[in-house]
């Protein structure tokens, strides 16, 4: 029981990052959680993971980067979770049931998450790349001082 459970929200965590690639959002985050929960029980799902894994935190990176991506994704994930709201107040839509329904609904918000994630550590980065240079030992945070200076 515990193996068809892994095997059917991996390939669903999956297949939602593959639909995603298509769509403006860092689907292989989703591909690569997917792969790392069917890795839990499937061996062949690791070598996968490792290159799903690298081409998600690119995913991550390029979303940081780009207000522009990270609207898209934002919009993606907001009509994820819509489907699965409208599919479990009743609405019939094809090949949607509870379960998958509660997948689309924690598929967008775990993107949600990711893209701001993301770009808060952008915005660290930034921060981090324009704080004036310190000097060692004066008590706090510092960055070295470019050579020359």
């Amino acid at each position: 029981m515990k193996t068809a459970v892994v095997a059917v929200l991996g390939g669903l965590l999956t297949l939602a990052g593959i639909a995603l690639l298509v769509l403006p959002g860092p689907g292989f985050v989703l591909v690569a959680a997917g792969l790392a929960v069917l890795a839990t029980r499937f061996p062949w799902a690791r070598k996968p993971l490792d290159y799903a894994k690298e081409k998600a935190k690119e995913g991550v990176e390029e979303v940081a980067r780009s207000p522009w991506r990270a609207a898209g994704a934002v919009l993606a994930a907001l009509v994820l979770v819509a489907l699965g709201v409208l599919a479990l107040a009743g609405v019939d839509l094809p090949f949607v049931n509870a379960f998958t329904a509660v997948v689309l609904i924690l598929s967008g918000l775990f993107l949600i998450g990711t893209v701001v994630f993301a770009r808060r550590q952008e915005k660290l980065e930034q921060a981090r790349a324009h704080r004036p240079a310190g000097r060692p030992g004066t008590g706090g945070a510092y960055r070295a001082a470019p050579h020359g200076s």
